[in-house]
This record gives C-alpha cells, structure tokens and sequence, in this order.
C-alpha cells in the first residue's frame, strides 16, 4: 500500500496510489487535515481498508511532500564508512552522528523541479531514506526503536554547497533553500525490519549511477538514530528522519559537478520506490 500527498484542481488530498492512479481518501476522513493527522491517529490501516474496492479518483495530479506539515524534518549527516573517508581529513569516524534540521518548504514532491537559486550554482544531490515516526517517544531504546515507525519515503536531500561553509560550526543554511530537495513519493508503511535492516539505495543523474550503497553499512544504523535523536528532543507522529546518504555527491568529483536545469535525478531504495526531480533556475 502507498500512501500520497498530492493536488489536483487547486486542493491538496491525501490517498492512495497505484499504477492506474490516485484514490482520494480525504474527503471521508475530515476529522484528519492531513497524513500527518492520519499517522498521528494510527489510521493508515483504516485508510488501507477504506482504499478497498475503490475506483480511482485522479489521473492526472502532482505530488507534494507526503507529510506535508512535520513538527522535526532531522537529517542524519557522514553515515556512511565511503562518506566520512570523503573528507580527507584523517580521522576515524566519529562516536557520535552529525545532525541538522530542515524545513518543510525546502523540499518538492515526486515530478517536481528541484530549484537551483541565484545565489549560487552548487546545487548537489544526496539520496536517502527517510522514516517517518508513528508514535511519540522520549530516550527511546534502539531495541524499540522500530515501534516508533510509521512509514518510509525517499529523499533527495539537495544541498546548497558553498552555503553548507559559510560558518564554523553549522551547515543548515545550506540546507534549506526553498525547493532545493524533494521527497515522496509516497509513504510506504513500516512493518518488517527487512525494509531497514539491509536495504539497497541508488541515486542516478541522467540516468548515470552516482551513488550506491546499503543500509546495512550504515556507521549509525537507524534504530540507534531514533534512540540518540530521542533523548534530547521528543519524537511525535509526522517527525522524519533523514537517515543518511552514500558517497557520490556531486562535491566529491574532481572537479565537481553540480546539477543544472534539464538534469533529471532518481533516488531509488527497494521495497519504497524511485523519487525523481529535475532542475530548474529559480
């Protein structure tokens, strides 16, 4: 089952979505605005039955972020052993994850443009899986971490790169342009440590592989991101975990190469699906 965010004729709807199109499910639900309502009532198995039977709605309508109203969007930075050896810096990987937020309005949906701002032309892609949190906790342990999941979707955790370097101690104003990422397609419900555990990811530009690897490699696998995230902040139904990207940035090529408009990315994970954005100049 796979659960969308999407609008058509002016109003945003939330439903389901199959090879023959979307089923809006939001109009029989009004007591839940939108999926992150649904997830925070544990109602994605009562969407999943009212979805039976029925006819598709839409045929023609463009995806938004599937939750499109989050409390937390935390990215989890240099999770993988390739990733921090990018740095050429000398040093192990560190005892603990680099985290960062991001904001709800800097990421599209599936099928939409990334935007490259005029500010600077070093718009980056970064595959990833993102999780979204089902059920609130506080100092979770990683032995129940999974619990907490509701759903998984994809993101492409675009990246102003010269704007990550403007200060000392943070990246986040290079990670928060408007539309500089994207995320979707959908959510697809968690329900079997299979979907995690060991998990092939792939991002391609134009249809070229530039970034490969599985979860399973992960320095900080993702129960112990939901345990060391809840320990200092309170996970709540909606929150999304960004849990991290493998090598291949554009940055890591001598020279680098960034996106530019008419670039088409695809950010692939199996069991989830494949998100795919192209660029445009703001």
């Amino acid at each position: 089952m796979r659960f969308a965010t999407i609008r058509a004729s002016g109003a945003q709807l939330y439903g389901t979505v199959s090879e023959a199109g979307f089923t809006a499910l939001s109009p029989e639900f009004p007591q839940w605005r939108t999926l992150r309502d649904v997830i925070a009532a544990g109602g994605l198995a009562e969407l999943a039955l009212a979805s039976a039977g029925r006819d598709v709605t839409h045929t023609e309508f463009s995806y938004d972020i599937p939750v499109p109203d989050p409390e937390k969007i935390i990215c989890v930075g240099v999770n993988f052993p390739d990733r921090n050896a990018e740095y050429k810096d000398g040093q192990d990987a560190p005892p603990n994850m680099s985290l960062f937020p991001r904001f709800a309005r800097s990421f599209t949906g599936h099928g939409q443009p990334l935007t490259r701002p005029p500010e600077s032309h070093k718009l980056d892609y970064e595959g990833e899986i993102a999780v979204v949190i089902g059920k609130a906790g506080r100092r979770i342990p990683q032995a129940q971490a999974y619990d907490h999941i509701a759903a998984l979707t994809l993101c492409n955790e675009g990246t102003i790169r010269d704007w990550v370097r403007h200060a000392k101690f943070n990246v986040t104003q290079g990670k928060n342009w408007d539309g500089s990422g994207a995320m979707g397609p959908w959510l697809v419900p968690f329900e079997d440590p299979a979907q995690l555990d060991d998990v092939r990811l792939t991002t391609r530009v134009n249809g070229e592989t530039r970034q490969e690897d599985r979860t399973g490699r992960m320095l900080f696998p993702i129960r112990r991101q939901i345990a060391y995230i809840s320990t200092f902040t309170t996970l709540v139904p909606g929150d999304i975990i960004v849990t991290g990207t493998p090598t291949g940035a554009g940055a890591r090529f001598d020279p680098p190469i960034f996106l530019k408009p008419g670039d088409e990315v695809e950010v692939e994970a199996q069991g989830i699906g494949i998100l795919k954005n192209g660029v445009v100049d703001e």
